[in-house]
């Protein structure tokens, strides 16, 4: 996939503060169109809210009639339900207050079906009181490890079907499948991740067999990410959704892991030159800050106009290149970077420019960025 950008009008970069956080329209909207094409139709989707946190992307989504979705965060369950949704998964097993707020966003958006994951009897009794005592259900999905090995119970767990099973009996909770998350299969190759895939599989429909055979149903399979969304496209199960998240304005990590990934970059920083320090070394206001830290350090931010450039330091607020290409900037002139985790990235900035034919045409909010939103 190509990690060039759309130009911007001299007029924008001119007004933009630096760093900033653009948003393509037109980019933003393929990518949305090219993940209900694999999906085959937007029933399938419970797209990953976690990538944008913009509650005028879900309105987008409740557009194209995709009204089911995924949440990492109580405040990203509430944006969703907010903004229209009506079946809202907090990919997340609630524990200490978090169970009071679980309660309160059922109470709060009584047209939005809310479901947690759970892969322990404590927390999930204990959610059960607390629903059964404000008189509302929430959907319950077992979490199901296969071989992340971050969250969740592994399908040959002793005690896995009846853990599930308890849901069934246990008031304010119901039945509402399986999350199946596999963020650890990274292989480049679409193939290759296929195959990895379907070796999984089976224990997940073994599982579901055991859980069948006490009395229990497993309505939905909430599966994988961007890496695996086609892989599980392909599949025929019926209670399969796709849970990709990224691909919504996708990054040069995704971009130039996954070839295969029909999804080009949506969002950009926009930096300014701020020193040149050496003959070949020029400093951006790109700090990491700006950016997400979590890829290794001098690999956070890919440079379409600069590819070659070498990130050699990289603090709170100054990113160095090094490039022979430092003698074309002067101090001002600006830069367009497109981030290599665009996740963690949008939670740095409260708001987003977004970008038409090259011009800022409105500002959207940010708006789970926070922890807490009302709830």
């Amino acid at each position: 996939m190509s990690m060039t950008l759309p130009s911007l009008h001299p007029d924008t970069l001119a007004q933009l503060n630096s760093p900033a956080y653009v948003i393509f329209r037109d980019r933003l909207l393929q990518n949305l169109d090219s993940m209900i094409r694999v999906a085959k139709q937007p029933s399938r989707l419970r797209p990953h809210c976690k990538t944008h946190k913009m509650d005028r992307i879900i309105r987008l989504w409740v557009e194209r009639g995709v009204t089911k979705h995924k949440a990492a965060t109580i405040a990203e369950c509430e944006m969703c339900a907010a903004a229209g949704a009506t079946d809202v998964l907090f990919a997340y097993n609630p524990v200490g207050p978090n169970i009071a707020r679980m309660v309160a966003l059922a109470k709060t958006f009584p047209g939005c079906r809310f479901t947690a994951t759970t892969d322990h009897e404590q927390p999930l009794r204990a959610l059960s009181a607390a629903a059964a005592a404000a008189g509302v259900t929430i959907g319950i999905m077992l979490d199901v490890n296969v071989g992340m090995d971050r969250t969740g119970i592994t399908p040959e767990t002793p005690g896995a079907a009846e853990l599930y099973h308890l849901v069934k009996s246990l008031p304010g909770l119901v039945q509402a499948g399986f999350q199946v998350y596999d963020g650890h299969q990274r292989q480049t190759d679409l193939m290759e991740r296929r195959v990895a895939v379907a070796e999984q599989w089976p224990r997940v429909l073994k599982l579901r067999s055991a859980v069948e055979s006490l009395g229990s149903s497993v309505p939905a399979f909430a599966c994988g990410g961007t890496p695996t969304f086609p892989c599980y496209a392909a599949m025929s199960d019926p209670a399969i959704e796709l849970c990709p998240g990224t691909s919504v304005l996708s990054d040069s990590g995704y971009g130039n892991h996954f070839p295969d990934l029909p999804f080009s970059p949506a969002a950009a920083l926009v930096t300014r030159v701020v020193s040149r320090p050496g003959p070949n070394r020029m400093t951006l206001d790109l700090g990491n800050k700006a950016v997400a830290a979590d890829p290794p350090k001098g690999a956070r931010v890919f440079f379409p106009d600069l590819p070659e450039a070498v990130q050699d330091i990289h603090s709170e607020e100054h990113l160095v290149l090094v490039t022979p290409d430092a003698q074309r900037y002067q101090p001002g002139d600006v830069l367009l970077a497109v981030p290599v985790h665009v996740c963690p990235t949008s939670a740095l900035y409260d708001r987003v420019a977004v970008v038409d034919d090259g011009r800022v045409t409105e500002y959207w909010d940010v708006t789970s960025r926070n922890r807490r939103i009302t709830i």
